[in-house]
Parts: structure tokens; C-alpha cells; sequence
């Protein structure tokens, strides 16, 4: 397929579709069956798009993930959104962004995407070296989110955070020896989250840029939680403190 991105999995194409993603063309596995294929066949039908119908040995060598469930789309290479457009205010809410510090594995990056999309996250951010990117893997992790929510690749983090702080927003770094539990952070004003890296958690800059570190309650002998597990329980904290406010101005 060239230079073409694929997204795999019927969900992920199904969420491209929904999120208006150019698509170039469709690989259908020869007799797949279900209500997702029949509305991926009845999208392109409409939208003129060329469906084409292979030998499930002949997808196994175009796909680069394992479960793409028989669906296969071409599409042009992703685009990042440029870290500027982060930083602008949402009408009616207090900006709301994720930063992940370095991040290795794709399918962490996949679920941490689908997590902050469901909370209300309004973009991501990532490094443009030595990070995960938005790969195959990471689109069918995400289940298509990827499509929805902006992601921004900076070339240095601490200048990121910098520049968090000096547009209003509040930056929180998780980290196993944060100064306060996570639950007692303030997050209904303008946000940023920092996730750091699978093993090595966040950098020492990357650390000393937050105004807080926030430690998550832990017992046993394990050192930390997974950095997918640990981004999503700070997700839905700021969703739940956001939610409740929203609902007190409902009031």
C-alpha cells in the first residue's frame, strides 16, 4: 500500500467514516458478515468509494496488526494538529489537554487516546522523537478515536508545559512520589494532565515544569501502574470534578 496509512478493525473504520476521514479505498475480507460490514458496504456505495474484496491470506500481508476483523482502509497519512490550536479556548469550557512524556508502547498510546476522548479531553500531545506514534496498532487500540480527538507533536516537551502555563492552564504530572493524591488536585479550570513513560515515568525536567505532582493511593509491592491504567484514573477524575460542577450550574 506505499506510503498510504491503513486503519484496521471494523470499529476503526466505522469511526473514521463517522469523523469524516478521507478514505481512498476499503479491503473486505471475501465472505465477512456482520451489521459493521454492512454498514461499511453501504458507506461506500454512497460515498463511491472502491471496495475491494481479498483472500483473507492476501489481508494477512497488507495488515500490520493481527485482529483487523477481515476491514482494511487506505487513507492518507495522518495529521497532526499543530500545538497552537490546543491552547485555544473551547467555547463554554475550560481548556482540557494530556501530555505523555515519552511514551513507548502504541497500543498504551491507542487506549490513552480512547480514555481521554470519553473524558472530555480536548487534544493530546506527544514528542516528535523516541515516542510512539500514531501507528496501526494505535488506531485499533484507540477503537477509532484517534479520528476525533487532535493529537500535536512538539519537538520539546518542557517547552510545551511552558507554554501550558503561560496560556492559563494548570499542569499536573503523575508520578508515584507526588507531592498530593491525584483525587486532590483541582482540575475544573484549565488543565493539563502529564503521563509519563512506561518504566521510567516522567522526566526530571519534565517533572520540575509541573506546578504539582500527583501520586495515585497504592498497596502491595507492585511500583507503579500501568501508564494507560494511571492516565485513565487521572482522566475520570477531572471528568467527575468537571461533571459536577456542570451539573451544579445546571441548578
Amino acid at each position: 500500500m506505499g506510503q498510504k496509512r491503513v486503519i484496521e478493525g471494523r470499529r476503526p473504520v466505522l469511526e473514521a467514516i463517522s469523523a469524516g476521514t478521507k478514505i481512498e479505498r476499503i479491503f473486505l475480507q471475501k465472505g465477512a458478515r456482520g451489521k459493521q460490514i454492512e454498514e461499511i458496504k453501504e458507506f461506500c456505495r454512497k460515498q463511491g468509494i472502491p471496495l475491494v474484496y481479498r483472500e483473507k491470506n492476501e489481508l494477512d500481508k497488507l495488515a500490520i496488526t493481527r485482529n483487523y476483523q477481515g476491514v482494511l482502509a487506505e487513507v492518507p497519512p495522518f495529521r497532526y494538529t499543530p500545538f497552537a490550536e490546543l491552547l485555544e479556548h473551547k467555547k463554554g469550557e475550560a481548556p482540557f489537554l494530556l501530555i505523555l512524556d515519552h511514551l513507548q508502547d502504541p497500543q498504551n498510546l491507542g487506549a490513552l487516546v480512547r480514555t481521554a476522548y470519553a473524558a472530555g479531553c480536548h487534544g493530546v500531545v506527544i514528542p516528535e522523537r523516541r515516542a510512539a506514534e500514531v501507528t496501526p496498532a494505535a488506531v485499533k487500540a484507540s477503537a477509532g478515536a484517534v479520528e476525533h480527538l487532535p493529537i500535536a507533536k512538539v519537538v520539546n516537551l518542557a517547552r510545551c508545559i511552558e507554554q501550558c502555563k503561560e496560556a492559563g492552564l494548570w499542569v499536573y504530572g503523575a508520578d508515584m512520589d507526588g507531592e498530593i493524591l491525584y483525587t486532590d488536585g483541582d482540575y475544573k479550570g484549565p488543565t493539563a494532565l502529564v503521563i509519563g513513560s512506561e518504566g521510567r515515568g516522567l522526566g526530571r525536567l519534565i517533572k520540575e515544569k509541573c506546578d504539582y505532582l500527583v501520586r495515585l493511593p497504592m498497596k502491595g509491592r507492585l511500583a507503579s501502574l500501568n501508564a494507560s491504567v494511571a492516565g485513565a484514573l487521572l482522566l475520570y477524575e477531572v471528568y467527575r470534578q468537571r461533571e459536577g460542577v456542570a451539573e451544579k450550574n445546571k441548578i
